[in-house]
């Protein structure tokens, strides 16, 4: 009986103890853990950049495969409105798709706007002599042929003389270049991703800006022209063709 009363003691003992142990443990982690904000409201460029943008466009803006945009001079030349345009809609008939939710993204047109800046800010100001940079959006006329001319005054070393590439060192394939006329790849990239690249240049893979080495810098002309005979280079259905069965 003594020890059937202990037992009953003890259960009562326990069960108010117990209570207030769950109580106070729920009590506790609802005030200790971080409240987690929902997808529409996060506005920190670091977070919306690696969860967007990083996949394509390289962890901190360069060595990714897409075009650097830890560049200064690409930076500065398309200008927030220009960066903000392409976050948003995207690039059509190109790999880059639209974020913004008006064309079919999860990024509010806030989130958006939080990119671009966050870009300028961390990665610029652009550097000096900018003032005459030709413009981000071609307003010339391309002529291929004078562009096939102007590609190899300025491109041909590097890029090979018809754009084919460049083997590099043949022990260590230091300086090997890939094609920028094969058809695959010119069906995957825009015009614009073209004149963007040879405007700034890629930075973090050696190529200069279009002020270039040389002695006087690429004109809108020659620029214009340059893609006008890369972009006669594509086919309608780029690729190996399938063998026809006999």
């Amino acid at each position: 009986m003594r020890a059937a009363r202990r037992l009953v003691g003890l259960s009562a003992l326990w069960l108010p103890m117990s209570c207030v142990t769950i109580i106070g443990c729920v009590n506790n982690r609802s005030g200790s853990e971080p409240e987690v904000s929902r997808p529409e409201n996060v506005l920190a460029f670091s977070t919306l950049y690696k969860t967007n943008c990083s996949a394509c466009h390289g962890e901190n803006g360069r060595n990714g495969a897409a075009i650097s945009l830890a560049n200064p001079v690409y930076l500065a030349v398309a200008g927030e409105d220009h960066l903000r345009v392409v976050i948003a809609k995207g690039v059509p008939k190109a790999l880059m798709p639209p974020f913004a939710r008006a064309a079919g993204g999860m990024l509010t047109d806030q989130q958006v706007s939080a990119l671009a800046q966050g870009m300028l800010r961390e990665w610029g100001p652009p550097k000096p002599g900018m003032q005459n940079a030709p413009p981000y959006l071609a307003t010339l006329q391309g002529v291929a042929v004078r562009g096939e001319q102007a590609f190899a005054s300025f491109c041909a070393r590097c890029h090979g003389a018809n754009g084919e590439g460049n083997q590099g060192d043949q022990k260590s394939s230091a300086g090997k270049v890939g094609s920028i006329v094969d058809p695959s790849y010119l069906a995957l990239i825009s015009d614009q991703y073209l004149r963007s690249n040879i405007i700034a240049g890629r930075p973090d893979q050696g190529m200069p800006d279009w002020r270039t080495d040389a002695e006087q810098p690429m004109t809108d002309q020659q620029i214009t022209d340059i893609v006008a005979w890369l972009a006669s280079k594509r086919t309608a259905n780029p690729g190996q063709p399938y063998h026809s069965r006999p």
